[in-house]
């Protein structure tokens, strides 16, 4: 008894003496992250065009993630849209600053880029420092309302002419599509995103798109969605769009298990559809401090009011919960793999 009595004591005392260290760890942690961030500037890079959807949430993101950092850094947004992020991306793992101040919000197309165009990658998925996401996606097929297609299985019988982004959901999705499904998309690249898509769209050039966010749609064209200019024809996602329940998802036409697996690879990418990344080599404590900051913008409500008024989506996840998945495609089946990578083969993607 009184083994246990003095055992018990001394597993207490032990208990309030690493409390008491851990509060002290933290404090210093804290303070050496607000003496490095104190009056310096974080440079977001965002991989994508200007009035876009990974543009809104890259802005959204700059106007509050400071506020949670130690030191209160101002974030400054620079766009760099070329090849569909392959530029912030490589630019981010080989010649950003190791140090905590410059991030990026890139393309979800990254995470299997070296997949589809390894010559042109230069960066690995495993060794970047995943700070988060901003949301998760479902994409849509959608056509002009003077296009014949009025239904998912027109995608089969009648060729679509839709507008592509060379490297990104709008080229690749409907590229795959028609690799593993079938479908009769025709594919006009040349366009710097979904915005110039839209416009080409209103201007006639193009019948369709192949892919856009469900969630970017509504931002940027609403009317389209409330006066019939267009008619949705398939939806893209590991899962259904809550809003969309009726709408036919690409995983529905998959006519093997083999068909599923290749577009379960490509769509787990919608999972992560905005995340944020921080170069290898920063200081461990730095991106503790950045995740927890981002973590922090959950709970957030001037944040979350923020992203309401701008009509903007948001689901953020942990950047420990995005290291699993991208764990997850690194792991996708050889034969998968090659498939996947054969449906891209000489499609010039970059």
């Amino acid at each position: 008894m009184k083994r246990d009595s003095w055992y018990s004591r001394r597993t207490a005392s032990a208990t309030v003496v690493a409390a008491a260290m851990l509060v002290c760890a933290r404090a210093a942690f804290a303070q050496t992250a607000q003496s490095f961030y104190t009056g310096r500037q974080i440079t977001l890079l965002c991989g994508a065009a200007v009035g876009g959807g990974y543009d809104a949430h890259a802005r959204l993101l700059a106007r509050h993630l400071g506020r949670f950092i130690p030191g209160n850094p101002t974030i400054v947004v620079q766009n760099l849209p070329a090849a569909g992020s392959l530029v912030a991306a490589n630019q981010i793992y080989n010649t950003a600053p190791k140090d905590g101040t410059v991030i990026s919000l890139i393309q979800r197309g990254m995470l299997t880029a070296k997949l589809i165009n390894p010559g042109q990658v230069r960066f690995e998925v495993a060794k970047l420092n995943w700070i988060g996401n901003m949301t998760t996606e479902v994409g849509v097929a959608l056509a002009w309302r003077t296009a014949p297609h009025k239904s998912a299985k027109d995608l089969f019988d009648k060729e679509l002419i839709v507008g592509g982004h060379a490297g990104v959901d709008p080229e690749l999705t409907p590229r795959l599509y028609n690799a593993v499904l079938g479908t009769k998309f025709k594919i006009i690249n040349g366009y710097n995103g979904t915005t110039d898509i839209a416009l080409a769209m209103e201007r006639g050039e193009v019948a369709g798109i192949g892919d856009w966010s469900w969630s970017s749609l509504k931002q940027q064209r609403p009317q389209w969605v409330r006066d019939g200019s267009i008619t949705l024809l398939l939806q893209s996602g590991l899962n259904k769009d809550p809003e969309l329940p009726d709408l036919p998802n690409a995983l529905d036409f998959a006519k093997t298990e083999s068909d599923r697996k290749v577009l379960e690879l490509f769509l787990t990418q919608k999972t992560v559809a905005r995340p944020v990344i921080a170069p290898p080599g920063v200081p461990s404590e730095r991106v503790a401090t950045l995740r927890t900051a981002f973590a922090a913008l959950a709970k957030d409500r001037e944040f979350l009011v923020d992203a309401e008024k701008a009509n903007l989506e948001v689901a953020l996840m942990p950047g420990a919960e995005v290291e699993r998945i991208i764990r997850l495609i690194a792991s996708a089946p050889r034969d998968v793999i090659e498939r996947y990578t054969k449906a891209f083969a000489g499609t010039g993607a970059r």
